[in-house]
């Protein structure tokens, strides 16, 4: 057996390391585009991984210790956002005219124009059926004597 020059595994270590630094410079690359193309697609992803990671690794005693506040925080952001978010929306349809009141109120009225719709339609469809004239009766069918069969004989 033969060992390898100390310049040759130089230099084919040295390809190596440029081959595989030229393959991970592409795939960035790549990923960088790709998350410009769809960055929503990837944060969707990217929550969905997390969430599955989360649901299957178990939580220790200590991460739970330290992730506690970190938990707290967000979900208080979280609600504080949501309750911002509710009261802006609310005090917007409120200056537009959207409340409760007057959403009822357009729904009474809409619920009456249909039913005033629905009489106006029947009562077109009544007069349309009294302003035909009257089909005539059919004659009654006459009805032939039936034929009498000859008796054969025995």
């Amino acid at each position: 057996m033969t060992e390898a020059k100390p310049a040759t595994t130089r230099i084919s270590a040295s390809k190596a390391i440029a081959a595989t630094s030229d393959t991970a410079r592409d795939l960035a690359r790549k990923t960088a585009e790709g998350i410009e193309a769809n960055p929503v697609g990837v944060l969707a992803g990217g929550v969905a991984l997390g969430v599955l990671l989360g649901a299957f690794l178990p939580r220790s005693e200590h991460e739970a210790k330290l992730l506690a506040p970190v938990g707290k925080r967000i979900s208080d952001t979280t609600r504080g956002a949501f309750d911002a978010a509710k009261d802006t929306a609310k005090a917007e349809l409120d200056v537009l005219g959207f409340t409760r009141t007057a959403a009822r109120d357009q729904v009474g009225k809409m619920l009456g124009g249909v039913v005033r719709t629905l009489a106006t339609a029947g009562t077109a469809a009544v007069a349309a059926a009294k302003a035909q004239p009257a089909a005539p009766e059919a004659a009654p069918a006459t009805k032939k004597p039936a034929a009498k069969k000859a008796k054969p004989k025995a």
